[in-house]
């Protein structure tokens, strides 16, 4: 289990770094796939990955496609608004098919996973892009790694007893101090190809508050499996399970990157 997992993560890092520095059509059409893919994982939880789902994949595929054209200037929020209204008549016309949770569920799931994954995509187009993408992983993964191992090393404290008794107050405490830490060196390695002044600074402030985010990242998609009785959210990923296993933090510090370096600029 442990070569399968190292293996599959050593694969998924390199098609990251490939699609990542080649960055347009190559990076939007990765981050439409896994998109696409954790939605419908995230679909298959509440059983309408065939039917209101369909909906959602349509939505995400235009969503996308106006990403390109307009180069990142779209109104997320009309677009749920649509989708609301697509879903709502979908509702009203095969009542009772569908409850309201699974309506609802199908509005969240375009929020959830195509939008917020959409800003490695965003932030790789901006000035910077190229250097500051690295930030999103850093920050998510940087910090997972980091709690694994002060956790290990030096937790006793329960995070979240009931939800993910493995995780410890130390461990998160040193996963966002691992990830400042990143996130200083980084910035100091990649200072002098950056319009960015001081970027080591605000890289480490970047990656602290980013890694705080990616543990509740974390944290939700747990609760949805333990809610709903399943282990992993697919098997897309030798050792690691479906996308959403994987890109569950990575989920919340995209947007909240973007966010941060917009604030910076």
């Amino acid at each position: 289990m442990f070569i399968t997992r190292l293996l599959s993560g050593i694969a998924l890092v390199a098609i990251l770094l490939a699609t990542g520095i080649l960055g347009g059509n190559i990076l939007w059409g990765f981050c439409l796939a896994i998109s696409l893919i954790g939605l419908h994982e995230f679909y298959k939880v509440f059983k309408i990955e065939k039917n209101l789902g369909v909906i959602g994949y349509v939505f995400a595929i235009i969503y996308y496609l106006a990403l390109i054209f307009y180069q990142g200037n779209v109104n997320g929020a009309l677009f749920l608004a649509i989708e609301l209204m697509v879903v709502a008549g979908a509702y009203v016309l095969k009542y009772p098919k569908y409850n309201t949770e699974q309506v609802f569920v199908s509005i969240l799931g375009l929020l959830y996973l195509p939008m917020m994954l959409s800003y490695i995509y965003q932030i790789r187009i901006a000035e910077d892009g190229l250097f500051s993408l690295w930030l999103i992983f850093l920050c998510s993964w940087g910090c997972d790694t980091c709690a694994y191992c002060v956790g290990v090393l030096f937790g006793k404290h329960k995070l979240a007893p009931v939800l993910s008794p493995k995780k410890s107050i130390e461990g998160a405490v040193g996963g966002v101090v691992g990830a400042a830490l990143l996130g200083a060196l980084y910035g100091a390695v990649v200072k002098n190809h950056m319009v960015m002044e001081t970027p080591s600074l605000y890289f480490a402030i970047i990656c602290a508050v980013g890694a705080v985010i990616s543990q509740f990242g974390d944290l939700i998609a747990s609760g949805i499996k333990r809610q709903h009785d399943i282990k992993d959210y697919g098997k897309l990923i030798p050792g690691h399970g479906g996308v959403l296993d994987r890109f569950d933090s990575v989920i919340f510090t995209a947007p909240l990157i973007y966010a941060l370096l917009f604030a910076f600029a």
